[in-house]
């Protein structure tokens, strides 16, 4: 009733109230009602029970997003796509949230799904434009070209990505990194990273998702047409980009630089 003086409530405590959905399952069902949210669909906070009643048509699934700060994870690429089907998406920031959302699994017959991970299935939710116009656009997007570009990046980053696509979900970006299904959140990662809990031989390679109507990857889908040269550099660098967009380290910020610096040059020619 006190929509304020309950948001204070929950920034002060909102984390602790979390850690009980984690840790004390009998008392699961009384703490739900009691948690609140921030989404990509405004400042307001909101409930689970708001999120499902508002959710889209064909969206089978409650939508998360988890990092350390909210305004940073609202600008991630892999948001992209479903802004632009205005598909509400949870921002979770509290460590907690990487171990009562998997816990919990789902909500009101709704499971839990991260945008970072692959197969996002915006293609069942209803969009502005008609099916057939849809259809049309994605049949368009799907070109020989492309496919030879994504061969040619798969050949050039080997075992540095898990796999090369194209993505559903990028409307602005050229690229993104998203986790494989089944693989572990790219967010809890870096935490157990971080904190020593994971070494470098157990992290899991990325999917490497690149976005069709973006001028630079049409542009080099010409080039892989033409033969390819200079796409082995570009699509390190294209990797190394949506690496700096996780806010990851780069694995080798030398060749990076020189990379980058070869590619400028070219383009001043």
């Amino acid at each position: 009733k006190k929509a304020d003086e309950y948001a204070e409530f929950w920034d002060n405590f909102g984390a602790v109230l979390k850690e009980g959905l984690y840790e004390n399952f009998e008392n699961r069902d009384k703490i739900l009602p009691l948690c609140r949210f921030k989404t990509t669909a405004g400042d307001e906070l909101i409930s689970l029970d708001t999120y499902v009643e508002r959710m889209k048509d064909g969206q089978e699934a409650i939508f998360t997003i988890s990092g350390g700060d909210s305004e940073l994870l609202a600008k991630s690429p892999q948001l992209e796509g479903f802004k632009a089907r205005r598909v509400e998406v949870l921002l979770l920031t509290d460590p907690i949230d990487e171990f009562w959302v998997p816990a919990l699994g789902d909500y009101r017959d709704k499971p839990f799904k991260s945008v970072t991970r692959g197969g996002a299935d915006l293609d069942k939710i209803a969009a502005a434009e008609d099916g057939k116009q849809k259809d049309q656009n994605k049949e368009k997007e799907e070109t020989p070209e492309l496919a030879l570009l994504i061969a040619a990046f798969k050949t050039a980053l080997g075992e540095a990505v898990k796999d090369v696509t194209a993505s559903e979900r990028l409307t602005d970006s050229p690229v993104c990194l998203v986790a494989g299904e089944g693989d572990m959140d790219m967010h809890l990662e870096r935490m157990l990273k971080q904190h020593h809990q994971l070494g470098v031989q157990m992290a899991s390679a990325r999917v490497l998702e690149l976005n069709p109507k973006h001028p630079l990857i049409k542009r080099l889908a010409e080039l892989a047409k033409d033969g390819g040269d200079g796409l082995d550099d570009a699509a390190h660098l294209l990797l190394d980009q949506a690496r700096i967009a996780e806010g990851e380290p780069l694995a080798d910020p030398a060749n990076f630089s020189r990379r980058l610096s070869l590619m400028m040059e070219k383009g001043l020619a």
